[in-house]
């Protein structure tokens, strides 16, 4: 450790308000070294970024008139970050659940979202029974198992269905090239036309954009996960060496609820944006994402809209960058 970086030794590790730990997982960061009220207190307060992601999707939902099913699925994804405060600052097994069986609820409402949109309404009811049935056989079958990796390999199948759904969606119902021509009868109009298919070619730009950038900050922070389960025992060394605060920087499963709960709020962003292209809608609502160090939003455009519907020409243009 240098001597010009200022640090405190690690408290020792020891037991706490909520012991003995009853979880079938305990993480790579040191039990209640920084407080007898948290077990683990980076991989507590990392949640928090779940809890102010969900509010400010809820809040989006509720300002912009975006579909229930969106707002429904923010509350799942409140529900996980507050289920995973709860698990790793209590490491029991009852809070155990609450965690994981709510990635996959949230989950299964996203699959509904995907494969719900423009079916019938028998077909939404059918997929709907086998969707609450498959949810409910994978809580009883874990609780019997209690083996995480059947829950992690069943998150990630679903996520994974859901994901190139809404890919295969996207390319097919926006790609001028791909989309099904009957969807463009009502653009008959050459110009109009050409309008439409730059801004179908414009949208579709930016949503792989923020795709690729939800995707990769997931995919890292599961990498992170993976190391930080595989050489726990070097970076527990790491980190007493480095002291506080600085050893903070190696808890590897806080760095994979940051970058989990940024890609998941990603992905949940861009099913909004997704579900009102798919609706017609890409005129009244754009993306507003200013830069990779902000999060996105799906907001009603403002005035252009408007002036366009009105059939005004000669309007000042709208201050929003048109996507």
């Amino acid at each position: 450790m240098p001597e010009w970086l200022p640090s405190v030794p690690y408290p020792p590790s020891g037991d706490g308000y909520w012991s003995p730990v009853t979880s079938t997982l305990n993480w790579c960061e040191e039990d209640y070294y920084a407080t007898i009220y948290s077990a683990e207190i980076v991989n507590t307060l990392t949640n928090l970024l779940f809890i102010y992601l969900a509010f400010k999707g809820i809040a989006n939902c509720l300002a912009n008139n975006h579909d229930h099913i969106f707002l429904i699925t923010f509350a799942g994804y409140l529900l996980v970050g507050t289920g995973s405060f709860l698990f790793h600052s209590t490491l029991t097994y009852p809070m155990q659940l609450v965690d994981e069986l709510s990635m996959i609820y949230t989950t299964c409402l996203m699959f509904y979202a995907s494969f719900s949109y423009g079916r019938s309404r028998r077909y939404a009811q059918v997929l709907g029974v086998f969707l609450v049935s498959l949810a409910a056989f994978i809580t009883g079958y874990y609780h019997y198992l209690q083996d995480p990796a059947f829950h992690q390999n069943m998150y990630a199948l679903l996520t994974a269905i859901v994901l190139f759904r809404s890919m295969y969606i996207m390319e097919v119902r926006l790609r001028p090239t791909l989309k099904n021509k009957e969807l463009q009868v009502a653009n008959s109009d050459s110009k109009e036309q050409q309008r439409v298919d730059r801004r179908d070619l414009d949208i579709l730009r930016n949503m792989w954009t923020m795709v690729g950038f939800g995707l990769s900050i997931f995919l890292g922070g599961f990498a992170i996960w993976t190391l930080d389960n595989e050489y726990c025992g070097i970076l527990r060394r790491w980190r007493r060496d480095l002291g506080l605060p600085w050893g903070i920087l190696l808890e590897g499963h806080g760095w994979w609820h940051l970058m989990t709960g940024t890609g998941a709020y990603f992905y949940i962003v861009w099913g909004i944006w997704l579900r009102h292209c798919l609706n017609g809608k890409q005129d009244e609502y754009e993306l507003q994402w200013p830069n990779y160090m902000t999060m996105p939003l799906i907001v009603r455009r403002e005035g252009r809209f408007e002036l366009e519907l009105n059939g005004s020409t000669n309007a000042e243009p709208s201050t929003k960058k048109d996507l």
